[in-house]
């Protein structure tokens, strides 16, 4: 799915009106329908509920009429809450206002609130709140009475945890960056119409925008696939199509055999986890080598891989010496994962830079062998087959000569910028994890929680890639799958147990269910 700047969705709704001749207000109608059918889903009954929409005087506020009105014909109270008069509404806007207070029969079913005392009190006794004041088109920092009814809303929704659904942006969210406007509404779901916009998933906006649902309003699918981008969403689709079919004559063969190169004393649980996230992503076959003094701890924590020893340096991490047998190694498997558990002993660092320009497998290279390439991530190109790199903001910045928090200023522009110079496949990890190609394509994954925030996610995420590169997905499908099954896992974990306390073990453990849950979408 499409992910698309503000300029570009306010050129496709203009098409859909004067191309396809579809009414302004229609749009505006199935955009308030649509806002209706999620807070139905999220919050029934709503016969009697206490609900405060605060609409602006923009065509946002246009569909917070519409969603006033018709939460009223399902018997809802509601009080619609503006900031000026209705002369200064736009044309939609104004229809939209003439058709609630019409359904009503007087004008004082309008609140119009002129100081943050009138906004306090508009907003005591609601159930829900609908955050209808800016959508995209949003450019200056937000002061004055609309900052007030922004932290207004905040505070009701901290202090009485009243829910709140933001109608296309949350208002205050800059829709091209995600940047926060001086102030921006913390929703707890956000309804964007059309195609999910860029600032929903970054910056601020990833805080801000709570569960994201894209609602169809009618734009012409030709006008959609017209649009020039280069940024889309991972969807389930994608993830399920990426899989490959498990025919009834199959055999452990037909799924390929993963070779992850990884571990050392103390670091043994990386390279396990990881080999039994390529086992639960459906790969046919796994064999760990690592360094020879981790060998019997490594074995202990792995039933179903294989693992071979390989020389080691005299603090048991993988020897120079080691790259012969690891040549061997990678050229008998389908693909190969480098680097979780590895450590940064100098000469498991001069093994590593060696060793990945020499691999003539799918690769794919994390944590410590991503260490051990910073300054020198040029060395990228030289592979025989363009790699898939996972790494976390910190790596990144060691990698691109850069900060942490620069990298996460600009995610997306990063991420793009370092797989076309490295020409590899790119997944940043992090909240809204980012995935670059070469060739200018960058998705965004929607899966994912807070509590994946713990040890071990990054190295089953590892594992997943490989054992799909190992099933023969090509790597930027394998990536994306990866990651979007991944963040399902971590949203099935969650769901059974909660975010806190959430380990990697327990996403490795839904990583079935998250395939399941996808392949019922074929």
């Amino acid at each position: 799915m499409k992910i698309v700047t503000a300029a570009q969705m306010q050129a496709l709704d203009r098409r859909t009106i004067q191309e396809s001749k579809v009414p302004s207000l229609t749009l505006m109608e199935r955009a308030g329908t649509a806002v209706v059918k999620v807070i139905e889903q999220r919050d029934r009954p709503l016969r009697g509920k206490v609900v405060a929409v605060v609409c602006g005087k923009g065509n946002n506020g246009g569909d917070g009429f519409v969603v006033a009105r018709l939460l009223r014909g399902r018997r809802a109270a509601v009080t619609a809450i503006t900031l000026g008069r209705p002369e200064t509404f736009s044309p939609d806007a104004q229809a939209m206002y003439r058709r609630l207070v019409r359904g009503t029969g007087r004008a004082g079913s309008v609140l119009v609130c002129s100081n943050r005392n009138d906004l306090t009190q508009a907003l005591a006794k609601s159930s829900l709140i609908v955050d209808a004041l800016f959508g995209t088109g949003l450019t200056k920092p937000i002061t004055g009475l609309h900052r007030d009814a922004i932290e207004t809303i905040n505070e009701a929704s901290a202090t009485r945890r009243v829910p709140v659904i933001a109608v296309d942006m949350p208002s205050g969210i800059h829709a091209d960056t995600g940047e926060m406007m001086g102030a921006a509404v913390r929703a707890t779901a956000t309804v964007t119409f059309g195609l999910p916009k860029v600032g929903l998933y970054s910056g601020a906006g990833i805080d801000h925008a709570g569960d994201i649902t894209v609602a169809d309003i009618g734009i012409p699918q030709a006008y959609v696939d017209a649009t020039a981008t280069n940024t889309s969403l991972i969807t389930a689709d994608i993830a399920a199509a990426a899989l490959p079919e498990r025919r009834i004559s199959s055999h452990k063969g037909s799924f390929g055999h993963a070779g992850i190169i990884a571990g050392s004393p103390g670091k043994t649980g990386a390279a396990a986890m990881a080999a039994k996230a390529a086992l639960r992503v459906g790969t046919g076959l796994v064999t760990v080598a690592t360094p020879a003094g981790a060998h019997l701890a490594l074995e202990c924590k792995t039933l179903e891989a294989m693992t071979m020893p390989m020389p080691e340096t005299d603090a048991h991490t993988l020897a120079v010496s080691a790259i012969e047998p690891l040549l061997a190694f990678a050229a008998e498997r389908s693909a190969v994962a480098i680097g979780p558990g590895l450590t940064t002993h100098p000469e498991t660092i001069e093994l590593v830079r060696r060793l990945i320009t020499r691999i003539q497998t799918p690769l794919v290279l994390d944590a410590d062998a991503l260490n051990a390439i910073a300054g020198h991530a040029d060395v990228l190109s030289h592979c025989k087959i363009m790699p898939v790199v996972t790494p976390h903001p910190g790596e990144m910045a060691r990698l691109s000569g850069t900060t942490t928090p620069a990298v996460n200023a600009d995610r997306l522009g990063t991420a793009a910028r370092f797989a076309a110079g490295a020409r590899a496949i790119t997944v940043l990890k992090g909240a809204r994890t980012v995935i670059a190609h070469p060739d200018g394509r960058v998705a965004i994954c929607p899966t994912g929680n807070p509590g994946m925030a713990t040890a071990g996610t990054g190295d089953v995420l590892t594992g997943m890639i490989v054992g799909l590169l190992a099933q023969r997905v090509p790597g930027w499908d394998a990536a994306c799958a990866a990651v979007y099954l991944h963040g399902l896992a971590g949203d099935l974990a969650a769901e059974q147990i909660g975010q806190i306390g959430l380990t990697a073990g327990d996403v490795i453990g839904h990583i079935p269910h998250a395939i399941q849950t996808v392949l019922a979408r074929r």
